[in-house]
């Protein structure tokens, strides 16, 4: 166990407590007790759905137990240096909040646990995965809509390092107001996450600097879309400007189902007013690859390289969704391709933002064709937070701190930064609703997911649509509900456990491609077992 030295009064290590689902209210200190010179105080919190009381203590040096207890702020949690009994070298912890409720925050939170340097990991409002899997203390009752009471949060519970995980908060300019408020805060700008939140916006910058990409136009009114879509033919795609959710990209293979795709966005209003200006897209043919890299306003480091799977169906049929699964490292990828994007796509974004006064800090998520008559990358779209499920195998591979590395993106000091990855390969299976991407029944039992974990070594359940129901079971309340995620010497080992988790899981309400992985494995190995 760490030896902690406190510096300030109301400090305390939290990595004990990461199981409580805890207010987003600090603790009083009317609620505290005094013993000698020590002072402690006993809170309610709730695991797992069920009331348990923990003492919680701290310690005051330095002073007696009744000056301690004259003070009438709340306690808060601030960076405490630990010395280890390993090792001589004290080193700075940070207590880190992250923004979502989804699979990939339940990733982000699970590396950041393991991060040495990172003393606690709060997660708003976060899920009853999240919080019964003691990965982080879940803040459920805070509104991360309103950025006054996130930093509020911040300043009571002394958190160093905000992680805001999804597209929405960015847009928003939660990143804005924290950065302002003195909080580094790992995600961009809301005038830099216009890159994702506005394709078109994405689109002018590639034709400014020279990014490859799909030849496109942009429009608002469907009679000259469908006249461009006539003279180009199909196959064509077809995207909202705005946001909604990996859900605004239809691939459309007739001149119908392009002139039905345009009427439902721009007439019919299916994706309200992000589809108020659609991009009609060349179509490229080859294979997708997602690549990552951490940005600090100048500076990109790229991370291990990763392959997802969008269409819900076996084979890559039927309709698109936020993603099915995914593998790290993809084999398309390569030394040489991975240096050609960095040099050809990222640098070039990196720059043009900066150039453009919209410095860019956070992670890239650079949405890649290689293209079969090339061999070349064109960037079919950028994300500007981590990809679900790509976060979850990324994750389970990453061996550095990431609380480190995160603040010193923060900071604008990525270019002495080196990351450290597990050999061999991860894979995540995405177990998803019924009916999904489309209607879907909420509140489905399902169980065996601590089973699950234990059916073979490297085995993890991320949680991204649960909530615990009155009898303490859980139950589904999204589409895309668990990412079943495994590491393997190799891609078939990794995806054997993958595969043997999900068998284990008992779930009647949901559903999951049995062939993930079946670009870099031989068709008659990986159909040989899950049939």
């Amino acid at each position: 166990m760490a030896c902690m030295s406190l510096n300030s009064i109301g400090t305390c290590g939290l990595r004990t407590f990461q199981s409580l689902h805890v207010s987003s209210k600090p603790f009083p200190l009317s609620n505290c007790r005094t013993f000698g010179t020590s002072l402690s105080f006993t809170a309610g919190a709730s695991v797992s759905g069920k009331n348990r009381h923990v003492l919680w203590e701290l310690r005051h040096f330095g002073g007696s137990a009744a000056s301690s207890a004259s003070f009438s702020t709340p306690f808060r949690f601030h960076s405490v240096s630990v010395q280890s009994e390993q090792s001589d070298i004290a080193s700075d912890r940070v207590v880190v909040l992250v923004i979502g409720s989804g699979g990939r925050e339940h990733a982000l939170c699970y590396a950041l646990k393991r991060s040495p340097s990172c003393d606690a990991v709060f997660c708003a409002p976060g899920n009853a995965g999240i919080s019964n899997s003691g990965d982080a203390t879940c803040i459920s009752d805070l509104d991360i809509s309103d950025s006054s009471a996130v930093i509020s949060f911040c300043h009571n519970w002394g958190v160093g390092l905000v992680v805001v995980g999804p597209e929405a908060p960015l847009v928003a300019g939660l990143s804005n107001d924290l950065v302002k408020a003195g909080i580094p805060s790992f995600g961009p700008s809301s005038e830099a996450a216009a890159l994702e939140g506005s394709k078109n916006f994405m689109k002018k910058l590639c034709d400014k600097y020279g990014i490859p990409t799909a030849k496109y136009q942009t429009f608002t009114d469907p009679a000259p879309a469908k006249q461009y879509i006539q003279e180009q033919g199909t196959p064509i795609v077809i995207k909202v400007d705005g946001l909604a959710a990996g859900k605004g990209v239809i691939v459309a293979m007739t001149l119908d189902e392009a002139y039905q795709a345009v009427d439902s966005m721009l007439l019919e209003g299916v994706f309200g007013s992000a589809g108020s200006r659609v991009i009609v897209e060349e179509y490229l043919e080859g294979e997708e690859a997602s690549f990552f890299a951490l940005v600090d306003g100048e500076n990109a480091i790229p991370l291990e390289s990763a392959q997802d799977y969008k269409r819900v169906g076996d084979g890559d049929m039927g309709p698109n969704t936020g993603g099915m699964g995914a593998y790290s490292p993809a084999p398309i990828l390569t030394e040489e391709l991975q240096s050609l994007v960095m040099k050809s796509i990222i640098i070039p974004t990196v720059k043009g933002m900066a150039a453009e006064g919209c410095r860019f800090v956070g992670v890239l998520y650079a949405g890649l064709m290689i293209e079969k008559k090339s061999g070349l990358p064109k960037l079919i779209e950028y994300n500007v937070r981590f990809g679900d499920p790509e976060c979850q195998v990324l994750m389970m591979r990453l061996e550095s701190d990431l609380a480190q590395v995160l603040l010193a993106a923060c900071k604008g000091e990525l270019s002495g930064v080196s990351l450290n990855w597990s050999v061999g390969s991860a894979m995540v299976v995405v177990m998803a609703s019924k009916g999904y991407p489309g209607s879907y029944e909420k509140g489905t039992v399902i169980s065996n997911l601590e089973e699950a974990e234990l059916v073979a070594p490297s085995v993890k359940v991320f949680h991204a649509g649960t909530e615990l129901d009155s009898d303490g079971n859980f139950i589904s309340v999204g589409g895309r509900v668990l990412g079943v995620t495994a590491k393997g010497k190799n891609l078939q080992e990794a995806r054997d456990r993958a595969y043997l988790a999900v068998d284990e899981i008992n779930w009647p309400g949901g559903f999951y491609r049995r062939d993930i992985g079946w670009r870099a494995l031989p068709q008659e190995i990986q159909f040989a077992t899950h049939l």
